[in-house]
């Protein structure tokens, strides 16, 4: 670990004292945050513990295993602040959550692990569910990406797509969804079929424009560099070294699931995400994400990860909202109306 600690000192059988020593090299203000805001988000995750700072020095007092956490916590934070990460109040209680979910993962190792440095920023994952994904990515040639809005299924499926593309892994981008809500009602849209279809993948080139220059993106696309259509316009193609993206997969049947992966072609990386709780699929249509992990369940090179609610970088709320929903939907009696992943669910979204 980068800090060095005093030896512990216990208070009394339930008691302990720990002193963590950061190195000069660290400023401490960067470690303490603002107003020593980051040093109160320890306090508020460990309500029975004191966190005291002097000097270069962090004394921890308390229960005694809350102090070892709090102290483990310390030592990640500044290895956090050492590789240039800025630390904040949300920073340090997604590190508590991943301390007290998944104690063998250490939160320096998630937080630190880049992905794509783009106009002033990097993209990194943000908790221990992003991070098996994005590394599921790498590992495989077919990822499914599956969980809540807000998970960031979409955005780091797009961040390792960009990244491919400057690697040179791949000679273009390929970004699909289905755009189940217009359905037949297309015709009365106003404009051209590419201005009807447009309003279904803007959150592709939201994030798009997160990642690329926007300047360069027209001629990307012009190009064929990057390709942005509906789902309806894979059929018949393959597509050989690309990194694919299907977003709002949940919106596909199972005929349009099949028709899209059977669309891979050499060198070729896909990513499939969608939340198959909220499907916009007409009644008695079912959802090609529902049944397609059934179907591949064995399959070499294809990997399934599943996002949760501890997973949502949005809102503190977002989180708790998804929560609250998924208790009302269980704790319904059956044929208590349309459940959520009926047809009468709005689509979700990254």
């Amino acid at each position: 670990m980068s800090t060095s600690a005093a030896s512990d000192q216990p208070v009394s059988t339930h008691t302990a004292e720990h002193r963590v020593v950061v190195p000069a090299h660290v400023p401490m203000v960067a470690l303490l945050g603002s107003r020593d805001s980051v040093l109160r988000a320890v306090e508020d995750g460990f309500p029975g513990v004191d966190v005291h700072a002097r000097g270069n020095e962090i004394s921890v007092r308390g229960p005694a295993p809350e102090v070892v956490i709090v102290s483990r916590l310390l030592d990640e934070l500044v290895e956090v602040v050492e590789s240039g990460t800025p630390l904040t109040p949300e920073v340090v209680s997604r590190s508590v959550a991943m301390l007290a979910g998944t104690p063998a993962q250490r939160p320096a190792e998630v937080l630190t692990f880049d992905i794509l440095s783009s106009r002033g920023r990097t993209i990194r994952p943000k908790t221990v569910g992003q991070k098996h994904y994005v590394e599921a990515i790498d590992a495989n040639t077919i990822t499914f990406g599956i969980g809540p809005a807000g998970t960031g299924k979409t955005y780091l499926a797009m961040a390792k797509a960009v990244q491919a593309l400057q690697a040179k892994q791949v000679n273009r981008i390929i970004l699909t969804r289905p755009a189940v809500e217009a359905g037949e009602k297309l015709g009365y849209l106003p404009g051209s079929l590419s201005e009807k279809i447009d309003p279904y993948l803007r959150p592709l080139y939201d994030a798009l424009h997160d990642m690329v220059d926007p300047d360069s993106i027209p001629k990307l696309i012009e190009s064929s560099t990057i390709e942005v259509a509906p789902l309806a316009y894979m059929r018949g193609r393959s597509l050989n070294d690309s990194f694919i993206i299907l977003d709002e997969a949940q919106n596909t049947s199972a005929e349009q699931m099949k028709m899209f992966l059977t669309r891979l072609g050499f060198g070729s990386t896909m990513v499939i995400t969608g939340d198959a709780t909220q499907v916009d699929l007409p009644g008695g249509t079912t959802s090609g994400l529902r049944v397609v992990e059934d179907i591949l369940t064995g399959v070499d090179d294809v990997e399934f990860c599943r996002l949760t609610s501890s997973d949502v970088v949005r809102h503190r709320l977002v989180s708790d909202i998804i929560d609250a929903y998924a208790r009302w939907d269980t704790s319904r009696p059956a044929g208590d109306g349309p459940r959520r992943g009926s047809h009468h669910d709005r689509g979700g979204r990254r």
